[in-house]
């Protein structure tokens, strides 16, 4: 399994933006692709996008569509998730994860799981 380490949460004012980073530990990230989830307090894990092994092709939950942008940089192992238009509701632990096959948007679809960054939108 690959190892996962997201960066990048923290506070943020309503309307701000943020950009977390992905990073892997094997080289082999550039044959994988990657997904976003994110899990609020007392609510299940959310899929936010998927991004496929060289970044040409993208997927996203249609309520991320417009304000989330999923990118990688396969020459650094890394994969991005740029929040714009940031809301109070999107306060959650965000995790990256290798997708393993399936359904895009089901957690059970990816194997290898980072520990998550919180990210906290004030109002």
């Amino acid at each position: 399994h690959v190892q996962l380490v997201e960066s990048g949460g923290g506070l943020v004012q309503a309307g701000g933006s943020l950009t977390l980073s992905c990073s892997a530990s094997e080289e082999t990230f550039g044959n994988l692709a990657m997904g976003w989830f994110r899990q609020a307090p007392g609510k299940e894990r959310e899929f936010i996008g998927r991004i496929n092994y060289n970044g040409e092709m993208t997927n996203y939950a249609e309520p991320m569509k417009g304000r989330f942008t999923i990118s990688r940089d396969n020459a650094k192992n890394t994969v991005y998730l740029q929040m714009t238009s940031l809301k109070p509701e999107d306060t959650a632990v965000y995790f990256c994860a290798s997708w393993l096959g399936g359904y895009l948007d089901r957690p059970t679809s990816y194997d290898s799981w980072g520990q998550g960054t919180q990210v906290t939108v004030s109002s």
